[in-house]
């Protein structure tokens, strides 16, 4: 296997080609509450009811989308270019015009509230949504884009609206993947967001990476072996052990490395849960691009869904053949004597 000449001026995540910015800014903004009041739950409050949604807000989208649009559109604090309409329209509020602590204290607010119902395993209302950001409801489709972007990037989960009638969203874990990273049994955070990164940082190294590359990643992010994580807690076991152990990762020692050197792979159940293309479509995301913009990685996730579909014809047809095989050997009940 041919290795990278490395630069020591630029980081690996640069080398690969990724701009983890956003992940780490994300993570920084990040504030979990130990405990968050169910809307409608204030006592005593005028308007402790769940407020109806604002006039024209319907849906809103899924969290991929949020992340998509919020990366393409400029910060709510940076330039606009407002279109000017007729004197009767109204222009759409504009989040600028909100305190950017409070902006960000409700975006907070909005995400500690989807974690909960997230652990509470229940479904989410756009009503429920915007009682717990009452306070600015005209600002609310900014809100729901960032909180949906933070949810994404830092947790792995995504907001998908499930019955369009009644505006019901549901929160799942991302890229097909059934494991959050939290213990059976534990009421925790999801961690699903870190265990995503490593897969990408595998892939973006041609399917393996060293130990150390791994870390030089997650040290941007604020991430350090040894050195407990308010969200993901001690990071080196739970890379190394519980992710090993759920088989979504593997670790090995680099072979003939001198001194010795471990390194990470894909585990058979990340290959059998997820794809190239779906964690090289997460990353793209990350970058605020498209999965093409990584011409080798994307080729490569090309061939690995036309070999993923080609697998699931021949199993379709041995399946058929089976299934058309044994009804042949069973006996006609029509025979005659």
């Amino acid at each position: 296997m041919a290795f990278r000449q490395k630069n020591p001026q630029c980081s690996h995540s640069e080398m690969l080609g990724l701009d983890i910015a956003q992940v780490s800014q994300a993570l920084e903004e990040t504030h979990l509450s130990s405990h968050l009041t169910m809307p409608g739950n204030s006592e005593g409050a005028p308007d402790a009811g769940i407020p109806s949604a604002p006039e024209g807000v319907q849906s809103f989208p899924s969290s991929s989308t949020a992340v998509r649009a919020n990366s393409s559109s400029k910060s709510y604090a940076g330039s606009s270019n407002q279109e000017e309409k007729d004197g009767a329209s109204q222009a759409e509020p504009d989040p600028r015009n909100v305190p950017i602590d409070a902006f960000d204290k409700n975006v907070g607010l909005l995400v500690n509230f989807l974690l909960l119902k997230y652990q509470m395993k229940e479904p989410v209302t756009m009503a429920d949504m915007l009682s717990v950001t009452k306070e600015y409801k005209d600002h609310f489709i900014e809100l729901f884009l960032r909180a949906s972007e933070r949810l994404e990037m830092v947790f792995g989960l995504d907001v998908k609206e499930v019955d369009p009638i009644n505006h019901y969203y549901g929160i799942f874990i991302k890229i097909g993947l059934t494991y959050d990273g939290m213990l059976h049994g534990e009421k925790g955070i999801p961690k699903t967001g870190i265990l995503i990164l490593i897969l990408g940082v595998i892939f973006m190294n041609g399917n393996r990476a060293t130990e150390d590359e791994i870390w030089e990643v997650l040290n941007l992010t604020g991430i350090y072996s040894g050195k407990k994580h308010f969200i993901f807690g001690e990071a080196r076991e739970l890379i190394t052990k519980v992710f090993v152990e759920e088989n979504y990762l593997k670790y090995q020692q680099v072979a003939n490395s001198d001194p010795v050197q471990f390194e990470f792979l894909w585990g058979p159940r990340a290959h059998a849960e997820t794809t190239k293309m779906q964690v090289l479509e997460f990353l793209a995301k990350v970058n605020g691009t498209d999965p093409s913009s990584f011409p080798s990685q994307y080729e490569e996730a090309l061939q690995d869904e036309e070999e993923r579909a080609h697998a699931r014809i021949s199993a379709m047809a041995v399946s058929t053949s089976m299934a058309t095989a044994s009804f042949s050997a069973k006996p006609s009940s029509f025979s005659h004597t």
